[in-house]
C-alpha cells in the first residue's frame, strides 16, 4: 500500500513521531487497569476483546505500512489472518463473532508485537524512510487507533456489565452536581448551505467529502442534549409501550428484547441505578441519557413533540463553533450536565442519532485498493451520528465527521438532541 522511498535525513524532532508515540501510548494507559482474564472476553459478535484491539491497531500499521520495505521482518504471519477485520482485499479474516475463543496469542504476545512494531515504524520515520504517501498512512493509522481507543472504552463496559459484581473499570475521576440548563431552542435559517470538507487539507476521513451544497428549511436544535431526568419522564408515561411512538422495527425491537430503558440502566426496588465505567451507580438525572439506539431517540423525540436533526442541519450549527467538549481526556468517562446557556454539547459527552441516512455525499468516490474499503463499502443500512463521546480522543472530531452505526446498536455512547421545524 505504499512504496519505499529514497532514504533521506530525518529532520529532527519530527512532529509526525510525537503523535505517533503519544497516540500509542495512550492506548496502552487505557488497558493498564484491566487484567488479562478482562482482555480476552468478547461479550456479544458486536464486541471485541481488548486483546484484539491491541493487536489489530498494530497490524494496521505493519501490513499496509512496514511490510512495503524489503527489509522488514513480519513478526507472526499468521497475525494478517487473526487481526485484519473487514479487509477484502488484503486476505480472508477471522470471523468476528468469535474473536474471544482466541486464548493465543496471549496478551503477553501481543505487547510484545506492538512494540516490534513500534521500533521498527519509529526506525524508519527517523531514518527519512517513508515518501509523503507513506507518512500519510502513518497519520491514518493514528486516526484509526483513536478510533479504536474509543472501541475498546465501550466493548470493555459492555463485557464488565456481564458480570453481576458490576466491577469497575476505574474509580471515579471527575463528577459533576450541576444541574442541566433549562431546555431552550436555537433557531437557524434556511436556504442554500455548504457541508463536508475539502480535499487537500488537514486530515480528514474519505466520508467527509467532497465539500458540497444543501438546501435547508429553517430549523431549529435543542440547547443541550436530553438529560436522564428527561427521559426517565418518557419511561414512566409509558413511552416503552406506546406503538403510535416507534418506528416500526424499533417497535418489533422493543417487543422481541423487551427493552424498557437505556442499556447499562438497572432498576432495584423501584429505583434506577446506571452502570459506568466507575461501577454501579445512582441513577443521575441531571446527567445526559446515553447509550440508547437509534429507535429510542427518534421514539423520544416523537413522545416530546420534536424530531431527531438530519446531519447537514447539525453540521451547519456546529461548524460555528469550536469542536472543545468533554472527551475522553478529560478522563470523565461519562457524559456531564450542562449548565451553560446557549448552544452547548455538540462535541463531546455523547455522540448524537441523526435521521440522515450514512450515505456517500455527491461525487464521493472511495480510494483504490484496501483504503477504500475503510468507509465505502459500509454506506448502506446505517446512520449518521455527529459530535464524538466522552471516550473519544480530543482532536479526533470536527464539524464534517460522520459516524455510522446500525439503528439498533446501543452500546456505543450515543444520545439526543432535539430538533424541530422552524417558525
Amino acid at each position: 500500500m505504499t512504496s519505499q522511498a529514497m532514504p533521506s535525513p530525518a529532520a529532527a524532532g519530527d512532529p509526525l513521531i510525537d503523535s505517533y508515540r503519544r497516540v500509542r501510548t495512550q492506548t496502552e494507559a487505557l488497558a493498564e487497569t484491566l487484567a488479562v482474564e478482562d482482555m480476552v472476553v468478547q461479550s456479544m459478535p458486536d464486541v471485541s476483546p481488548t486483546k484484539w484491539h491491541l493487536g489489530h491497531t498494530s497490524w494496521f500499521f505493519e501490513f499496509s505500512i512496514l511490510a512495503g520495505f524489503a527489509d522488514y521482518r513480519v513478526f507472526d504471519p499468521d497475525f494478517e489472518y487473526l487481526h485484519n477485520s473487514y479487509y477484502n482485499s488484503i486476505g480472508p479474516q477471522y470471523p468476528r463473532p468469535r474473536r474471544g475463543l482466541l486464548t493465543r496469542p496471549t496478551v503477553a504476545e501481543v505487547h510484545r508485537y506492538r512494540r516490534h512494531v513500534d521500533e521498527q515504524l519509529i526506525r524508519h520515520l527517523e531514518q527519512g524512510d517513508l515518501d509523503e504517501a507513506g507518512r500519510a498512512l502513518v497519520e491514518l493509522g493514528m486516526h484509526h487507533e483513536q478510533q479504536h481507543q474509543e472501541l475498546l472504552l465501550m466493548d470493555i463496559k459492555h463485557v464488565l456489565f456481564q458480570n453481576p459484581l458490576y466491577p469497575a473499570f476505574r474509580e471515579r475521576q471527575r463528577s459533576s452536581s450541576e444541574s442541566p440548563a433549562e431546555l431552550s431552542w436555537s433557531d437557524f435559517s434556511g436556504g442554500e448551505h455548504r457541508i463536508g470538507a475539502d480535499l487537500g487539507g488537514a486530515f480528514i476521513y474519505d466520508n467527509e467529502a467532497p465539500r458540497h451544497r444543501v438546501l435547508l428549511e429553517p430549523y431549529r436544535l435543542a440547547n443541550r442534549l436530553i438529560s436522564n431526568g428527561e427521559y426517565l419522564d418518557f419511561i414512566r408515561d409509558g413511552g416503552y409501550g406506546e406503538a403510535n411512538l416507534w418506528l416500526s422495527d424499533g417497535w418489533a425491537l422493543v417487543q422481541a428484547e423487551g427493552w424498557r430503558a437505556p442499556l447499562y440502566w438497572v432498576e432495584r426496588d423501584d429505583e434506577w441505578f446506571e452502570f459506568t465505567l466507575a461501577g454501579l451507580e445512582p441513577l443521575d438525572p441531571a446527567a445526559p441519557v446515553s447509550h440508547v439506539s437509534l429507535y429510542e431517540a427518534d421514539a423520544y423525540a416523537s413522545w416530546a413533540g420534536a424530531r431527531l436533526a438530519t446531519e447537514a442541519e447539525w453540521e451547519v450549527a456546529a461548524a460555528r463553533q469550536a469542536p472543545d467538549g468533554n472527551y475522553l481526556d478529560l478522563d470523565c468517562l461519562r457524559p456531564l450536565p450542562e449548565s451553560r446557556p446557549g448552544l452547548r454539547q455538540l462535541y463531546g459527552d455523547a455522540w448524537e442519532w441523526t435521521r440522515s441516512a450514512y450515505q456517500p455525499y455527491p461525487g464521493f468516490r472511495p480510494a483504490p485498493g484496501a483504503l477504500g474499503e475503510y468507509n465505502g463499502k459500509f454506506m448502506c443500512n446505517q446512520m449518521v451520528l455527529r459530535g464524538g463521546c466522552c471516550f473519544t480522543p480530543e482532536g479526533h472530531t470536527r464539524a464534517t465527521y460522520r459516524n455510522f452505526y446500525y439503528p439498533h446498536q446501543r452500546w456505543i455512547v450515543t444520545g439526543i438532541r432535539l430538533a424541530a421545524d422552524g417558525r
